[in-house]
Formats: C-alpha cells, structure tokens, sequence
C-alpha cells in the first residue's frame, strides 16, 4: 500500500498568505492558513503506506503549481485516524479552501463531513478511494482488476500446484476502505474454484496486524500445508515475509501491490512473487486537474470520463486508471522505465547478486 516533510516556519507561512503561492506541509495537522479563492486542499489517509507521502503528495503539489501558479495547496496527513481526518477537513472549510482531495481513511465515516463541505459550497474529489457522500469526482484505478491481477499472478506462481486442494491464504484489507473490498472481489473472481482459500482474514492495511494472521494461519493450517499468500497490499506482504521467514516457510507465492521499493527487492530476491504497479504521477495529475478544473468553474467530464457509484448510491464523474502487475521478469519495463525507482535503488549491496540473476545488472 519513504516520505520527505518540510517544515514550515512562521515566516514562510507568512509569505504564503501574502503570495498564496507556497504550497503548506505540515504533517501532523492543516497547515499554512487560505486567505482567498485559489486554496486546494489534500487529505491523505496515513503515513505508513510509503506512497502517499513519498509519491503522490510531491507529484499532486507540483502538478498543481504548473497549472495554477498562484494556487496554494494546504495539506494533512490523518495518521489512519478517521476523527483526525474530519476534523482536518472542518479546519479546511473553515480557513476557505474550495477546493478538498481526499482519500478517505474510512469512506463511510467521512460523508458526513464531505456533505457539511459541499453545503458551504466547497468541491470535493476522492481520490484513490471512494469516499461517501456528494463528492465532485474520483480518481483511482480499476481496482477489481487489482485484485484479478493479484490473484492471477498467485496462480501463475503455483503453477501446476495450483490445484483445488492447495490451502492458500487470504490477507484482505481494512473493510473500511472499499478499495479492500474490489480488491477482495478481484481476487475471489480468480482463485475461486482453482485454489482452496483455507484462511481469510483482515489485515487492517498493517505489516504488524498482517503477520499476527499470518501466524495464525500457520497455527490452524500447519506450515507444511500452505500452497501460497495473498497480501492485499505491499506493506502487509512485508509482516507476512517476515512472520514466514520465522517459521522457516519458504518457496511459497506471496502477492502484494503498490510496488513500494521494499517489494520490488524482496521480488528480486524471490521471497514475493509479484506486485502491482499504480502509477502514481497519472493519478496524481488527473487529481490536480481535476481540482483546478473545479476550483475554476471548469467542465470535468473530459477527465473523469465513466461513472461509478459510491457506497452511499451517488453517481460520481470518475477516472480509473489501469493497473500492471510486477514480476521479476518486467521490473525493467514497468518501474525502472517509469523512473519509479532506479537498478541502484533496488540492487543495494544486500540484493547485488540477486538483482544480477535477475539481469538487472
């Protein structure tokens, strides 16, 4: 499912003000403060999944800037707390942002603050994941083809053991995002019939949660008795390593997605069969885009060209990107052409030697 954070001092946030052209940072809660029409707003969900912080919030800023020079993009992290992640939205209204990107730490928690938004007339975009309520428009990816994707890839790493008795594990993510559940759907589309999914459980989006039911899988099954794992997303699948490791299992298929640094190596060393790749800066961009377009009183539908339906039933303009499954054998053509990550990145000296079986180096 890897962050750099600036500080910023009273002065700057001064200029800010003034010029309403810096964009704000402050981690922990709102930062900066709005003062006219031209301030987006970007909520991001925690700052665990290496993504957010490291990836998406840089790409969407500077997109942002290319396209609005005077805009100011204020920003929030919610830690994964849902009532942190309201109350930063409330503070974003109240200083005058239009304009709020959200991804949802728990979509049905937030509608209420979504709704309170748009009643004072602010847009709202979800982004990455589709919040409840009168949002504007979303941007992700085809998630159930995530999931189909994951699930393709556990098959095509158990090759002919994937039988309908191979007892395979199945660590979900956290009900509360409903990305979780079209992954989940993705996947069952794939495995069920040709793999006996013997434990499934939520892993919450944590490594920590992720390794406890990892464990207590092998307790219930037996190590011997475990075909492969599904990990819903990279930094699950990295507790799950961890915890198999532990127990002396391995040779054994393990997914994740996200393509986080961490997974693209331990794919080169060969203790996870795939990933799946998210391009970040397109989704991103199309966010900025589409918050800009809005800001300005701008038709979307040229962006956010299908229509999805939210958990609470509104019909919202959508993009949905499509997603790529990473293997050892494509690392090259996906996320080092994509200049992700460089060869120097992924093949430190701890994964030198695997990295040149591999050919990437």
């Amino acid at each position: 499912m890897r962050r750099v954070v600036i500080g910023a001092t009273a002065v700057s946030m001064a200029l800010s003000i003034a010029a309403c052209g810096k964009a704000g940072d402050d981690n922990d809660n709102d930062s900066g403060s709005s003062s006219d029409s031209k301030s987006i707003g970007l909520l991001l969900p925690d700052n665990v999944t290496a993504r957010y912080e490291k990836f998406d919030k840089p790409y969407f800023e500077a997109k942002v800037k290319e396209l609005c020079s005077d805009c100011d993009v204020q920003y929030a992290n919610a830690a994964a707390d849902p009532a942190k992640q309201a109350q930063q939205m409330s503070s974003m209204v109240t200083k005058g942002v239009k304009v709020i990107v959200i991804s949802a730490q728990d979509s049905a928690a937030i509608k209420s603050s979504i709704t309170s938004a748009v009643d004072k007339g602010v847009k709202v975009v979800a982004y990455d994941r589709l919040a409840q309520g009168p949002v504007s428009a979303y941007v992700s990816f085809d998630n159930v083809k995530v999931g189909e994707l994951q699930g393709q890839a556990l098959l095509d790493a158990l090759g002919s053991k994937a039988t309908t008795k191979s007892k395979v594990v199945m660590i979900n993510g956290d009900d509360a995002d409903p990305n979780a559940g079209q992954f989940k759907e993705g996947a069952h589309k794939v495995l069920d019939g040709k793999v006996d999914i013997a434990y499934e459980q939520s892993g919450l989006w944590k490594d920590t949660v992720a390794a406890q039911k990892m464990s207590a899988a092998i307790t219930q099954l037996g190590a011997k008795n475990i075909a492969g794992v599904y990990a819903a997303n990279d930094g699950m699948a990295g507790g799950i390593a961890n915890t198999l490791k532990g127990a002396k299992i391995s040779g054994i298929p393990l997914t994740g997605q996200d393509a986080e640094l961490a997974a693209i190596q331990r794919i080169v060393a060969g203790t996870q069969a795939a990933t799946v790749y998210k391009a970040y800066k397109p989704e991103a961009d199309t966010a900025a885009e589409l918050a800009v377009n809005l800001l300005n009183g701008k038709d979307i539908k040229s962006l956010a060209d299908t229509t999805v339906t939210s958990g609470s039933g509104d019909k919202v303009q959508a993009k949905l990107l499509t997603p790529v499954s990473v293997t050892k054998a494509n690392i090259k053509d996906t996320v080092v052409k994509d200049g992700l990550y460089t060869v120097a990145d992924i093949c430190t000296a701890e994964y030198a030697a695997a990295c040149k079986s591999a050919g990437l180096q």
